[in-house]
Formats: structure tokens, sequence, C-alpha cells
């Protein structure tokens, strides 16, 4: 048994963010509303982090992750990172869908705690992600660096674009940039399954230099998308219809144009620091 599993700074924080996401679903299920999209997710977010932290916890405590084919420091880093910006959605989600005003009752307590809650595991795992991140000139795990976690980053804003997206066939100019987010998040995707599966030693170039390279052309294509999106979508509703209710399109796609800018520059800092880690 490995007691710094639970003792180490690490630990402790794998620790309350459990314990928080585990409170968190719990209030939202005692109210029994969160049946529709927005609220499922929200609880699958809260279920899916408290079980794979969990998990991380006792085969750290009982040593059994070498035996796992994987990187282990990838695995985790990963993970710490994709369940901060997970349950950052679901706290951001969950109030303005769920608790209206004014709030009163014991039904809207519950769900502002679980708010509450739910930023507080949100901080946790940032924490974490703060806590486990490679110092500078440390290569242990790839994805516990800069770079490393903005691929991250990337990929999960591609998935919150992807579940925005509606309709874009009509213009060419929509299409290519649903084509630049598919392109990006796949080839992105495959670097982290890749680093975490021990496979990139395989490949037949020189890694940091296909890094490299990869995210100078993901930052030209998402260049073209931060351009060509928002002109092909607003150029005939450039102002919000008065008749547009929730799940309107026209906030999809301004919600899109947001989280394109800011992939474009998630790549653009990811492209700075693969340089440093390269040539300086």
């Amino acid at each position: 048994v490995n007691l710094r599993a639970v003792t180490s700074w690490v630990g402790i924080t794998r620790l309350f963010a459990v314990v928080l996401s585990c409170v968190a679903f719990s209030l939202v299920a005692s109210t029994g509303d969160f049946r529709n999209a927005y609220g499922t997710w929200c609880m699958f977010t809260w279920c899916f982090c408290f079980t794979v932290t969990l998990l991380v916890l006792v085969l750290e405590l009982l040593e059994l992750y070498p035996k796992l084919p994987l990187s282990w420091d990838d695995f985790t880093s990963a993970f710490s990172m994709l369940a901060a910006l997970m349950v950052f959605t679901a706290s951001v989600v969950f109030p303005s869908i769920f608790i209206n005003s004014p709030c009163s009752g014991s039904k809207c307590a519950r769900q502002a705690v679980a708010t509450a809650v739910s930023c507080l595991c949100c901080l946790a795992y940032a924490l974490e992600v703060g806590l486990t991140r490679a110092k500078p000139g440390d290569i242990s795990s790839f994805l516990s660096t800069v770079p490393g976690l903005l691929k991250v980053f990337e990929a999960y804003v591609a998935c919150l674009i992807f579940s925005l997206l509606d309709t874009y066939s009509s213009e060419a100019g929509l299409q290519w940039c649903v084509a630049v987010y598919s392109i990006c998040f796949v080839i992105t995707l495959l670097i982290i399954i890749f680093t975490i599966g021990r496979c990139l030693s395989y490949l037949p170039c020189p890694l940091d230099k296909m890094l490299v390279g990869y995210s100078t052309l993901a930052l030209a294509m998402y260049i073209t998308a931060t351009i060509l999106w928002p002109y092909y979508s607003f150029k005939n509703n450039n102002k919000r219809p008065s008749n547009c209710g929730r799940g309107c399109f026209w906030d999809k796609r301004l919600g899109v144009t947001f989280l394109t800018i800011f992939n474009l520059i998630a790549y653009l800092v990811d492209l700075i620091y693969s340089t440093r880690m390269v040539f300086i």
C-alpha cells in the first residue's frame, strides 16, 4: 500500500475532488431536476470525474498502475486537465439553465449549493494540474508540459464547437471551417492517445519537430476559420433576431465564433511553447 497516494498534496487534492464531485451530483440528483440535455451533461460530468478520480486513487494506493499498458503520468495529467474543463463547463451551464430568479425553497438552495461545490471541485482539479505540471526542463511526460495540456484544451474546445454546430451546409466557407475543426480535433486527439499509449516513439519522423509543424499548420487553419466563420455566419444576420429564444441558431453561431478565437489563441501559445522547447 502506497500511503503517499492519499497523503501527498496531489493525493489530498484528488480526495477533495472525489468528495466535492460526489456532493455535487448527489445534491442535484436529490432535486430530480436534471433530465434535459444540459442536466444530463452536468450529471455525467460529475459522475465521470468522481469515478475516474476514485479509480486513480485506488490504483495508486495499491500500486497497480505500473501494470497498465499506458503512460500513467500522461494519463493523469490529461485527465486532470480534462476534468477541470468539464467541471468548469458544468459549473457555468447548470446554474444558467436550472436556477431561476428569484431563488427560493429547498430545491433552489440545493441547486445553489451544488453549483458552489462544483466550482470548488473545478478549483481542486485546476490545483492538481498546477501541482503535476512539468517544470522547465522536465520532459518525463509530454502531456504534463504546457503544450501537452494545451492539446487537451484544444480537443475539448473543439468538442464544444461540435456541440453548437447546426446548419452550415449552405455556405462553402462554413464547410471549410467545419473541416478545420474536424481535422485539427482528430490530429490533436490522436497525439493525446498515442502519447498515453506510448506509441509516439514508433513514428518515422522526429516527434518534437513534427509537433511544431502541426502547431504551425493548425494555427494557419484556425486563422482562416476565425475570419470565415463570423463572416459567413452573420453577413445576413448581423443582429440577433427578436423572436430568437433559448437554443437560437444565432447564439450558437456566436458561441462557435468565440470558441474558435479561444482555440486560435491556444494554438498560438502552443506553437510558441513548442518552438521554445525544440529550438531554444
